[in-house]
């Protein structure tokens, strides 16, 4: 099958740090060719894959001096509509800007939509563009949305090699991975490390819109809370050891996220979960198996004491069963060949 697979430009694919999208379309890309598919990518100069790369920017953007992003994406867009005759299918992961390019070939198309889906503005873009198949990345982030064509959810997955359990752990720490946000509450990662007596260990981005959130809520915590460190932004190199040295990656999010990476991220490292129930959340986290999800500081810092109990070669096993970009490409196949089967209606059952 040829597969066109359209990226962000604002990351390479993959990233070289934080870019959960940018991975996303890596792992798939990779795993697309792996099994055998002819793929092309339209991404940043920088990006590194195995499939026909077409470099639509120099390099990322987040690398460069721009202000906007629109008029690259744009440019990027006509360069997939002149070559759309080539792919049998065309694989967006870019939100919506490609929505008015390819009404003429729709029913050959998929977008993965990676984004919160609960802002009003969003109600009447997705009415009119109603036949565009999209794809949710977990049953969750539905919710706020009107009447679509849903071709499929499918949940994320990560190669099977990229991070795995350490032979040998040398920490006893409580991990929070991501970036430094309002939302991903990291207020509450400290708040269960102080009541809980542990350590905490943040490595975590700060966007230039954070970084008035980090310096007056949360780098005076790490003052007062000597059992906190604050490590900075780490990339996949770096992961296995912070997440497979932890006792348990903490996941306290106070909004409606739409997967979570960083919790697969920890599974394959065999490292347990607690994460608020929030979002995806109940979808990715077998309670009392690779994690806890909570609703309250006090359940978490009960949890916290818990997690001795759990098998960490359970919850590496879990992954392989749940999580793999096999998987993750496998569905995404299914949905491509029944789009394809002109038999079949368009309106799809979710890939599982």
């Amino acid at each position: 099958m040829k597969i066109a697979q359209v990226a962000p430009l604002m990351e390479s694919v993959p990233p070289r740090l934080y870019g959960g999208t940018e991975r996303i379309v890596s792992y798939v890309t990779e795993e697309l060719v792996e099994q055998g598919h002819d793929v092309t990518l339209f991404a940043s100069g920088d990006s590194l894959t195995r499939a026909r790369l077409v470099p639509c920017t120099t390099k990322a953007l987040r690398l460069g001096d721009v202000k906007d992003p629109i008029p690259a994406h744009l440019i990027m867009l006509d360069e997939v509509r002149r070559l759309a005759s080539s792919f049998d299918v065309l694989h967006f992961h870019i939100d919506m800007l490609h929505y008015p390019v390819i009404r003429d070939f729709a029913r050959r198309t998929v977008t993965t939509l990676h984004g919160r889906l609960d802002l009003p503005d969003m109600h009447p873009l997705y009415s009119a563009f109603s036949d565009a198949p999209l794809v949710s990345i977990s049953d969750n982030q539905r919710k706020p949305m009107p009447p679509v064509n849903w071709a499929g959810r499918i949940h994320h997955g990560l190669p099977q090699n990229l991070l795995r359990p350490l032979a040998a752990r040398s920490g006893d720490y409580l991990a929070f991975l991501g970036r430094i946000s309002p939302e991903k509450r990291p207020d509450r990662a400290i708040e269960i490390a102080a009541r809980s007596g542990r350590e905490l260990r943040i490595a975590a981005k700060i966007d230039k819109v954070d970084r008035d959130y980090w310096r007056e809520e949360i780098e005076p915590l790490l003052r007062r809370h000597a059992n906190v460190r604050y490590i900075g932004e780490i990339g996949d190199a770096e992961k296995a050891e912070f997440l497979g040295n932890a006792s348990a990656l903490l996941f306290p999010i106070d909004w409606a996220e739409p997967f979570g990476l960083v919790m697969i991220e920890a599974m394959a490292c065999g490292t347990p979960v607690i994460a608020w129930n929030c979002g995806s959340v109940p979808e990715v986290v077998d309670p009392g198996v690779t994690g806890f999800v909570v609703d309250s500081i006090e359940e978490a810092v009960s949890a916290v004491s818990l997690i001795g109990n759990l098998d960490r070669r359970r919850i590496r096993e879990v992954f392989d069963q749940r999580f793999t970009a096999a998987r993750m490409a496998r569905d995404y196949v299914a949905i491509y060949r029944r789009l394809l089967d002109t038999r079949q209606p368009v309106e799809l059952s979710a890939a599982e």
